[in-house]
């Protein structure tokens, strides 16, 4: 896709260090750099401000990643884009059927009213939740590593979306500052959200979290 869009040796694009490796390693194949900006905390996808700083005179496009169910700041995006003359790819997430994406927000819904001491995620345009991704309360990974640890021992499935920022991997690792990437790869945690849940399996879903919900305070 980057070659066929006239991408190669020498150039720059600017990608998301919160996700997948595939993208940057996508970069690295067409023969391009990848150059890593920092997200937005609330859709999880590239902050434009943030992608606008990383710019330089050797930059050929940006790759845009929808993350969760929730879609980036595009009309933002393409204008930093026209403005640069950068070619602005994305990578969008599979389309769901309407009638699952009605189900899980349905289930989103509830989790919103019900749970207790962590930051529920903000619902707003048109998020499909294809994951349904919470911050943790406290001083970051380590107690929200905890959290999981002990909702999973009452029985609930979770899971770490984003285990280490692309830019902290060996074969990517980047001296730049990117604190709200890091900060949602230390506090973030996906709750089970799928169509197929029972009302029962979602209450104890809420229930196993509650036991542990404000009990996490940061540090002062």
């Amino acid at each position: 896709m980057l070659r066929a869009a006239g991408v190669g040796v020498g150039d720059e694009v600017v990608v998301p260090a919160f996700g997948n490796v595939e993208v940057a390693e996508a970069v690295t194949l067409a023969g391009a750099i990848p150059v890593f900006a920092d997200i937005d905390p609330v859709t999880y996808c590239l902050d434009a401000s943030s992608v606008d700083a990383a710019i330089t005179p050797r930059t050929a496009g940006v790759v845009v990643v929808h993350r969760f169910g929730r879609r980036a700041d595009l009309g933002r995006l393409h204008t930093l884009g026209q403005r640069h003359g950068l070619l602005v790819l994305e990578q969008g997430e599979s389309e769901a059927p309407y009638d699952e994406v009605a189900q899980r927000r349905q289930r989103a819904a509830y989790l919103d009213a019900k749970l207790r001491g962590v930051r529920t995620p903000d619902g707003g345009d048109g998020h499909t939740f294809q994951q349904y991704v919470v911050r943790v309360p406290g001083n970051g990974r380590p107690d929200r590593d905890a959290f999981a640890r002990a909702v999973r021992t009452r029985g609930v499935e979770c899971r770490v979306p984003v285990k280490t920022p692309v830019h902290r991997l060996p074969e990517f690792r980047r001296c730049v500052s990117l604190p709200e990437t890091e900060r949602a790869a230390d506090e973030t945690l996906a709750l089970p959200v799928d169509s197929s849940l029972t009302k029962r399996e979602m209450q104890k879903v809420v229930s196993a979290c509650n036991a542990l919900g404000g009990l996490l305070q940061p540090a002062f």
